[in-house]
């Protein structure tokens, strides 16, 4: 956000005067500790002590995570329409309603939203946690949606009621070149922490532990939605999908480096040799002949023998088979489903999947509900934005992939007999504003319709002629 749209910080008299910036330091050190700890595992950094042998990574987590993320965020988007159905007709709603979608579209534009959703989903599942910040940008004059790391993010809520949150800090680090551009203060140090105190009354901006600036809040709400990967019940920060493969993702690299070490010594063999008090130049060579005394014995050292590798790679597929059911993503996630499968086995195959998306989207709903609400709300107090009457919802696209043309066939369907209505419809076929989209079909038809009544009359007047 811009240095002029950024209100400032209680003074000493204010409901937050005691707060100081630098005790958030000390404040949740699991919760920070557990971010560091899952994302150096997503990162790869999976081994919990190095060694001078081999240790290979094959990073099953980061795959299984950017995965079901890819689920997760496929076709999300929003829409505008009536709050009243039944005032649908009224001509000056629909120009609003339009307006409205236009400005979240372009906020979705211009924030690059499809892939800001996307990076944040996927540093909701390493950490556990994430969050969006809807603020106004008074130099662009624009409204500005970003994504602040979770680590730098405090909150304080009711103790019966963890969705009740009514104060939120916000705190990151600033070089000395970027507090005087944004801030216009100088600092002695190299960089300093900058922290933001939002209530819905007050707004505070401090630098290390200095308060800059003070004043009430410009917006009238919290700017931030704070949200979890996954909910511990009554528990108000989530839970990483990380912690649940870190075992057998150990597991899986120390059994393939194993393996690895194993076929490594049979590619160069191992000689041994019995009764021999000293040698000297003992190679394993095409050819070479050794000159050993009465009494010894030389052989090479078969460590496959036995049928020892097949027990190794049996294992390695068992641990490759708890990491599928522990990540809920099956092989067919990754196309690689050695059968062909209809509609409704894929459905089945993949429902472990479908199952953890889902959970997520009962989230995500509420989520991505709340910062449309605060785009609209910044929309109506800083571009005149009209949304009375206008209320709005979250799209989703299906999990799987879908044959569209049957389904719009079953929809047809269902339309002319009266089970379904055309915006239903058009939602299950993944439009993103169905009453935007009937309006146009409405237009058109209409248009339509005039053209051929022309055609008619006109075509009427010839033949009288």
């Amino acid at each position: 956000m811009a240095a002029a749209s950024r209100p400032a910080a209680p003074d000493a008299s204010g409901r937050t005067g005691a707060f100081l910036p630098s005790s958030l330091a000390r404040r949740d050190p699991d919760r920070l500790a557990a971010y560091r700890r899952n994302l150096d595992f997503y990162r790869g950094s999976q081994w919990e002590a190095r060694s001078r042998q081999r240790q290979l990574v094959f990073n099953y987590a980061r795959v299984a995570v950017d995965k079901v993320t890819s689920y997760l965020v496929s076709g999300l988007g929003s829409a505008c329409y009536p709050a009243d159905p039944a005032a649908a007709a009224d001509a000056d709603l629909k120009r609003r309603i339009d307006r409205a979608g236009t400005v979240m579209q372009q906020v979705r534009d211009t924030d690059g939203l499809d892939a800001l959703d996307y990076e944040t989903e996927i540093d909701c599942a390493v950490l556990g946690d994430a969050c969006y910040k809807v603020t106004w940008d008074a130099d662009a004059g624009r409204i500005r949606v970003t994504s602040p790391s979770a680590a730098g993010i405090h909150a304080w809520w009711a103790g019966d009621d963890p969705s009740h949150v009514w104060r939120v800090a916000s705190r990151y680090s600033l070089t000395q070149d970027e507090l005087a551009a944004l801030y216009g203060i100088a600092v002695p140090k190299r960089d300093a922490h900058v922290t933001e105190l939002w209530t819905a009354q007050e707004f505070g901006l401090y630098v290390d532990d200095s308060p800059i600036r003070s004043g009430p809040n410009p917006y009238g709400f919290i700017p931030f939605v704070i949200f979890p990967n996954l909910r511990e019940p009554k528990q108000f920060w989530g839970t990483s999908d990380i912690p649940a493969l870190m075992e057998p993702q150990r597991e899986l690299n120390r059994a393939v480096s194993q393996l690895s070490r194993i076929l490594e010594f049979s590619g160069n063999p191992i000689a041994v040799l019995e009764n021999v008090d000293e040698a000297q130049d003992i190679q394993t060579r095409p050819g070479q002949t050794w000159a050993l005394p009465e009494g010894a014995r030389a052989y090479l050292l078969d460590l496959l023998q036995g049928g020892g590798v097949r027990l190794h790679i049996d294992y390695i597929d068992a641990v490759y088979r708890t990491l599928h059911d522990l990540s809920e993503t099956p092989r067919a996630a990754y196309g690689g489903s050695e059968k062909e499968l209809s509609g409704a086995a894929l459905a089945m195959e993949m429902n472990s999947l479908i199952q953890k998306v889902k959970r997520k989207r009962a989230i995500r709903s509420a989520v991505y509900h709340r910062r449309d609400a605060m785009i609209l709300r910044l929309a109506a107090q800083y571009l005149r934005l009209d949304t009375s009457g206008i209320t709005h919802r979250v799209t989703w696209g299906p999990v799987l992939p879908e044959d569209s043309s049957r389904m719009a066939q079953e929809e047809q369907g269902l339309v002319q007999a009266g089970i379904h209505s055309r915006r239903t419809a058009m939602g299950r076929l993944g439009v993103r504003s169905p009453d935007a989209e009937f309006r146009l079909w409405c237009e058109e038809r209409e248009r339509i319709l005039g053209m051929n009544q022309q055609y008619r009359v006109k075509g009427h007047d010839l033949r009288a002629e």
